[in-house]
């Protein structure tokens, strides 16, 4: 089956808004066997969209849409579609009484403009939107084109996820072939280049699965997919021993699960005194629920006052070390330790640019650790701009402290 994904929405287009909506469909199609051939993002171009929907009838068995269900001037995909298709828009009264009703829940009266979301082409057949207000279309054998099938779908991803969970998927699953099954790993400390070419020959001795790697400032993944789960488990066993430490964990989460866990799992705790990063490292470890269990807090020490007025380091250190060294990397760590009884500190600082800082050269980075048994510290020259610098910093941090929980 071809599957073909268009992304409406000129905001897609430019750099304020991803389109997360294709990735997310593209996991779900693989659990069902199945996978694009095509994705493409498309601006609110009457015009465009119609030159698009004319070359997708016409090469793909499957037409998945996410936008411009809505109730403005450029949510025309219905339109658009009912337009090439040669066939008119007619009222769906369920569609009709849902928006009334989900007006009503909210004590309020729906825009007469918001009636246009009800309409629907003949031959047509609405799917429910349980929260949001534009309903989807499934249409199957449209005119002059059988065994095609179009869905269209919200771009609002959460109303997209719950149509596609509740009425979308059961519909495709008929159709689908044997469920594919993925293996993913997750790799910190390590190149992408480099990991690729320790890997190869493993990778190779399985080379009936379908591999990716797929890199980021923070970590890389490795992803193999397959229909045999005892394929799978093969590889696995094989890549144990070959990605050693640098293996953060299997399956979900990432770097920031791995340490959060591994603490927990400890009875430990940790408490954080960033500089450069501002509090980067904090916010990515209280995103994920429950962290509360093992992560204490911490202080963003930006400035040298509040590193001598927060953790109490003293003015002869700064003066005689400066901000971004080794030894204030220590202090930050053993000070914020002391300060909330953690089992293990952290420490932060360095030079994310865009020009120096004292003798810091653009880059430089000095990540302490202060645990049980003393402290560790390690020194960094990062590449990247501002962000990169700071993300890659902190993940450096996560890492150092993950590899001493488990060393440990």
């Amino acid at each position: 089956m071809r599957i073909e994904c268009i992304a409406i929405g000129t905001e897609l287009l430019t750099t304020r808004r991803l389109d997360t909506n294709s990735v997310w469909l593209g996991e779900r199609l693989a659990s069902l066997g199945l996978a694009f051939h095509r994705k493409t993002a498309v601006g609110d171009s009457h015009e465009d969209l119609a030159a698009l929907f004319r070359e997708a009838l016409t090469r793909s068995d499957l037409i998945l849409t996410t936008g411009g269900l809505g109730p403005t001037f450029d949510d025309f995909t219905k339109e658009c579609f009912a337009e090439v298709l040669g066939v008119e828009l007619r009222e769906d009264a369920q569609s009709r009484e849902d928006m009334l009703a989900f007006y009503a829940a909210r004590k309020r009266v729906p825009p007469e403009s918001n009636f246009k979301q009800a309409l629907l082409p003949v031959g047509a057949e609405a799917l429910r939107n349980p929260v949001g207000t534009a309903p989807g279309v499934w249409w199957q054998d449209p005119k002059g084109h059988p065994g095609v099938r179009i869905v269209m779908m919200p771009g609002v991803p959460r109303e997209m996820k719950r149509m596609w969970e509740e009425q979308v998927e059961p519909r495709l699953r008929a159709l689908a072939g044997a469920p594919t099954h993925t293996l993913r790993m997750v790799v910190a400390g390590v190149p992408e280049s480099a990991l690729d070419e320790r890997i190869r020959e493993v990778r190779q001795r399985h080379g009936d699965l379908d591999w990716t790697i797929l890199a980021s400032l923070t970590q890389v993944e490795l992803l193999a997919r397959g229909a045999d789960p005892a394929a799978l488990e093969a590889a696995r066993a094989d890549f144990l021993p070959v990605l050693g430490e640098d293996l953060v964990g299997l399956g979900a989460g990432n770097l920031e699960d791995a340490v959060l866990e591994d603490l927990k799992a400890r009875g430990e705790t940790l408490a954080l005194a960033e500089s450069m990063t501002g509090g980067l490292l904090a916010a990515r470890l209280t995103a994920i629920a429950g962290a509360s269990e093992a992560f204490l807090g911490g202080a963003t020490v930006y400035s040298p006052r509040a590193k001598m007025d927060l953790l109490g380091l003293p003015p002869d250190l700064l003066a005689r070390e400066g901000t971004v060294s080794e030894a204030t990397s220590r202090a930050l760590a053993e000070a914020v330790r002391a300060r909330l009884g953690a089992t293990w500190g952290l420490g932060l600082t360095g030079n994310a640019g865009p020009g120096t800082e004292g003798k810091a050269a653009l880059g430089a980075v000095f990540i302490a650790l202060a645990g049980p048994d003393g402290t560790i510290a390690k020194a960094l020259t990062l590449p990247g701009d501002r962000a990169d610098v700071q993300l890659r910093a902190a993940a450096s941090a996560l890492d150092l402290l993950r590899r001493a929980l488990r060393n440990g």
